[in-house]
């Protein structure tokens, strides 16, 4: 009878407790997302240069991705991916994703740091709307270069599907993340649209945002209202 009743307790109360906890640490990260964001393009001698952004098909946010190592190091973190609407005005639905990496060497460390990728072209985004892919091997990708007005005019840029980004204690920087690895987040999704939908499902589809993620939607808004060809 007390597992009946426990049983019954969990169904009734606990489980949609726990749905709301894990909806209010998704719009948690959501507003992490676009403070990472905000700020970053605040800072127009040290952000994302506006031509790239312009350029740019999706973006991917992930606030406090961690790196640990002792002798095996490993990188993993949670944000999201939002593309352009189809007529490339204005940003669509965001979808979750996980970023996960490792390497092996001597080294002992924790910590955390903020990264922004740029998804360049229809190349990139077909990988970013995968189960998952890995940067570097089923991506070409680059180190982007800061400052609002940087030239971009590099073969290496030019041809990379994606740029990356890297925000640790204060400094902005580009990075090489080639290793890492993005998949779906499911449980994340399902936080924010109630349906285990995978990125592909999400990203361009004109699905209805969740309330969550108004403030990322409108800050990108703000910095790149239309895609520039």
């Amino acid at each position: 009878m007390r597992f009946l009743t426990l049983t019954l307790a969990l169904a009734a109360g606990i489980l949609p407790f726990a749905t709301a906890a894990d909806r209010s640490k998704t719009d948690e990260r959501l507003e992490d997302s676009a403070a990472l964001f905000t700020e970053i393009m605040g800072a127009p001698d040290k952000s994302i240069p506006q031509d790239l952004l312009d350029k740019a098909a999706c973006i991917v946010l992930v606030p406090g991705l961690k790196k640990g190592a002792f002798v095996f190091g490993g990188k993993y973190g949670r944000g999201f991916a939002v593309c352009r609407n189809a007529n490339g005005q204005g940003w669509g639905p965001p979808a979750a994703i996980r970023i996960e990496g490792g390497s092996f060497g001597l080294q002992i460390g924790v910590s955390s740091s903020d990264v922004i990728l740029l998804v360049m072209n229809e190349r990139g985004m077909k990988r970013l709307t995968s189960s998952k892919f890995t940067i570097g091997a089923d991506a070409t990708a680059a180190a982007g270069p800061v400052g609002r007005n940087a030239t971009a005019q590099t073969d290496a840029l030019m041809s990379a599907e994606i740029l990356s980004w890297s925000r640790s204690r204060g400094a902005f920087a580009g990075i090489s993340l080639d290793g890492a690895t993005l998949r779906n987040d499911i449980d994340e999704n399902k936080a924010m649209y109630g349906k285990e939908w995978t990125s592909k499902e999400i990203l361009g589809s004109g699905a209805q945002p969740p309330a969550g993620a108004a403030k990322l939607i409108a800050a990108l808004n703000k910095y790149s209202p239309r895609e520039t060809r």
